[in-house]
């Protein structure tokens, strides 16, 4: 039975502003207690087995995590997860944001919200346990050593990944031309369920069965996820811009409907939410 103790590193945010990609975290848990986010986590999440079982509840499916499996989930993804009733479940995880990283993992060809099976003889493997073990004897305070280890660890899980199907990650594959234009078009406050049908080929109606299945979300709900984590980010490392500014550059078409549905989604105001990441 492994003897190691929890390990965990949290990054600067004013530190990692601008990156290509900010980690903001990096650890291991010998005991993973249960997690339950109803609305998702705001920025890209890795999850992976060491040892033991999870069970993952995400997108209307339920997914067991065993010894060398992982998911990378995307941010705003409702979902939960706990040890298998079997016994303990030890695990890796990362998490990261940056103006670049949905770029780099579109760019990696590497999936969100599908479980990789991972050969426990690939370099892969021992990755985060590689950069944690770097990080107890080396302080990189603003975490640009372990971004350049987080490009290369997408890299990696492109590289050696197996992905392991479920109907949900089916149904995400479905939606990929719509998410990546979603994420080019965030910014146009003209686009509505039609556009989004248009680009799926399929009716309005059949997308908005798809998101459901895929995301326990409508596209509007998730679009509007999507550009609340984009305001999130400018918040956080554009202290030049109004939040005025903001609110046009994120697609909203106003700066009282930015504020309200920022509050709604978040709890605070954008000026609560830049004033705690400042």
């Amino acid at each position: 039975m492994s003897a190691k103790a929890m390990r965990r590193f949290v990054f600067s945010p004013s530190g990692s502003a601008g990156l290509p990609i900010s980690v903001e975290s990096l650890g291991y848990n010998p005991v993973q207690e249960q997690i339950t986010r109803p609305d998702g986590y705001p920025r890209y999440h890795w999850i992976q087995t060491e040892e033991g079982e999870g069970i993952l509840n995400y997108a209307n499916e339920m997914v067991k995590l065993t010894e060398g499996m992982g998911i990378l989930l995307p941010p705003g993804l409702p979902h939960s997860y706990e040890a298998s009733p079997a016994g303990i479940w030890r695990t890796y995880y990362l998490t990261f944001g940056g103006e670049a990283a949905a770029h780099i993992i579109s760019s990696f060809g590497v999936q969100t919200s599908t479980p990789y099976r991972l050969d426990s003889d690939s370099p892969f493997v021992p990755l985060l346990s590689h950069m944690l073990a770097r990080l107890d004897t080396d302080t990189d305070m603003f975490g640009l050593d372990t971004s350049t280890d987080a490009y290369r660890f997408l890299g990696l899980l492109s590289k050696y990944g197996q992905i392991s199907q479920t109907s949900a990650s089916r149904n995400i594959e479905r939606l990929i031309p719509v998410l990546k234009w979603m994420e080019k078009s965030f910014r146009d406050s003209d686009v509505g369920l039609d556009d989004l049908a248009e680009i799926a080929q399929m009716s309005g109606r059949q997308l908005s069965k798809l998101f459901q299945r895929a995301f326990g979300l409508s596209p509007y709900a998730y679009f509007v996820q999507m550009r609340i984590h984009k305001a999130k980010e400018l918040l956080a490392s554009r202290s030049e811009l109004t939040v005025a500014a903001i609110a046009e550059h994120t697609g909203f078409r106003d700066p009282s409907h930015f504020v309200a549905t920022f509050r709604k989604n978040t709890g605070m105001t954008p000026q609560q939410f830049r004033k705690m990441h400042s």
